[in-house]
């Protein structure tokens, strides 16, 4: 601790609300700890990694509207604790030595180090989840399309490109295919002289469209009816079964329904012992292509549907000598970490790796995720991916953005990387032309810690663009800091 003697004290007109900020900044420190403690003995972790203490002292310290607090403190030019994330405890601290001394008294300031402490265990954290980078730069994911497991120059040229972690997705393909470009990843990383990391995704109980009767082409559109059935034999018209046909039992009058994240949207109008009829309410101009394998969200019912499916469990067989890291898709409960670390433990995977990606894509996943993140730090490498795909239907747009943000938070409060997901750059990737908003998004993926990106024919130019972004944004932003580099534009007069 440094400690420095007080300068003069305050102007008397200001030394009364001095105190009065010092009290209630005092009081807000002791009841951040106290909270904490209730919140790491919930969690049953009464004997906490520094993640996660602070985690729930960040937690604690959100759990109040500060505005009021902010504002105060900004008029005298202190710290409105707006960049406390990583060191809760210390930024209340530092405040409080500079209130005591802006009272007339001594002051003892927590040590230069300790104002790191929470970052450089974030980045250590980056270091062992994705591999040695540029310090501070955001790595970038790369989806592995089908030709990456017979185009090992494709490979190379993504990972010379910036690819930091390639990810495969147990949805598509097969256990050959993914071995191949496993091989493909390390022989370019290799070959190169750089880590690059892998992912694969199991793919969980993502609910789409097994089968589907319709004319040829047909399109949804507003006014629109259609079934969604237990068997397609059953009546006439626009018809659809389900991947896990237990749903349908599930799904009662009035509830809301989604067809391939959100581009048609409806309400289910009727339901049966056989199935339940829905209306198209909106869809865009030229309607959604109605066929087999479309993805499915029920925003507002809560599906009971197991975590790992029969399928997952077979992918891990195959998957888990190859990966990295493991990406959990649709976990919500703590239980679900537990049964896939068990699941893991059983195929031999011990110790930090393989690691968990927790993908969050669903409400109950949100509610419980600072107990998801404990747990699974508390057994391996753990990242947490902002699936924005499933997660923008099951929350709705207008709340994604915020989610996106608290989650980010979350993520550096508790010393764990955050991966920012779901249509980065997708029309560059998909159509080799960039639009003005997906820049912006891309950009702003720099407060991450990885950036994903779908596959599509223009991936390669997809990361090499995404590497200039971040690279540019580098200079401007670490997290939510703003680097008051030299602004070259107007820096000559």
């Amino acid at each position: 601790m440094n400690t420095i003697e007080s300068p003069a004290a305050a102007p008397r007109e200001a030394m009364v609300e001095l105190r009065l900020l010092r009290d209630e900044v005092a009081a807000l420190r002791d009841q951040v700890v106290k909270e904490a403690e209730l919140r790491l003995a919930a969690w049953g972790l009464p004997s906490s990694s520094e993640g996660a203490r602070n985690l729930a002292c960040y937690l604690s310290l959100r759990s109040r509207d500060l505005n009021a607090l902010q504002l105060e403190l900004s008029a005298y030019g202190l710290s409105s604790l707006g960049r406390s994330e990583a060191d809760v405890l210390t930024a209340l601290d530092a405040l409080l030595a500079s209130l005591r001394l802006l009272c007339g008294e001594a002051a003892h300031y927590p040590p230069h180090e300790s104002h790191r402490a929470g970052e450089s265990a974030l980045r250590r954290a980056c270091k062992a989840v994705f591999g040695d980078g540029a310090e501070g730069r955001t790595r970038i994911m790369a989806t592995m399309p089908s030709e990456a497991a017979d185009n090992p120059d494709l490979v190379l040229a993504l990972v010379d490109a910036g690819m930091d972690c390639a990810r495969i997705n147990c949805a598509h393909d097969d256990a050959q295919a993914w071995t191949r470009m496993v091989e493909n990843v390390r022989s370019a990383a290799k070959r190169l002289g750089r880590p690059c990391r892998v992912l694969i995704d199991i793919a969980g109980p993502k609910l789409r469209l097994a089968s589907v009767r319709a004319p040829d082409k047909h399109r949804l559109r507003p006014g629109d009816r259609l079934r969604i059935v237990s068997d397609l034999a059953r009546g006439k018209g626009v018809a659809a079964t389900l991947n896990f046909p237990e749903v349908i039992s599930q799904v009662q009058t009035g509830a809301e329904i989604s067809f391939d994240d959100g581009k048609a949207v409806g309400r289910v109008v009727s339901s049966d012992d056989h199935g339940f009829e829905v209306e198209i309410t909106a869809a865009r101009a030229k309607g959604l292509r109605f066929k087999a394998d479309k993805g499915v969200n029920l925003p507002s019912v809560p599906l009971d549907l197991p975590p790992l499916t029969e399928k997952d469990l077979a992918d891990l067989d195959a998957i888990v000598p190859l990966a990295d890291l493991i990406g959990f898709s649709f976990v919500q409960r703590v239980e679900d970490v537990v049964l896939l670390d068990e699941a893991l433990r059983r195929r031999g995977a011990r110790g930090a790796r393989p690691g968990i990606v927790l993908k969050i894509e669903t409400p109950l996943a949100i509610k419980n995720l600072p107990a998801l993140i404990v747990s699974a730090a508390a057994r391996r490498l753990t990242a947490v991916m902002i699936a924005r795909g499933d997660l923008a239907v099951e929350v709705g747009f207008a709340r994604l953005s915020e989610m996106q943000e608290e989650i980010l938070w979350l993520g550096q409060a508790a010393h764990v990387p955050v991966v920012w997901a779901t249509q980065v750059l997708d029309q560059l990737i998909h159509e080799g032309v960039s639009t003005r908003p997906e820049t912006t998004d891309a950009a702003m993926g720099q407060r991450a810690d990885c950036v994903m990106l779908n596959k599509g024919p223009y991936l390669l130019e997809g990361v090499r663009f995404l590497n200039e972004v971040l690279g540019r944004m580098q200079r401007h932003h670490s997290k939510k800091f703003p680097r008051l580099a030299q602004l070259r534009a107007w820096s000559r007069f």
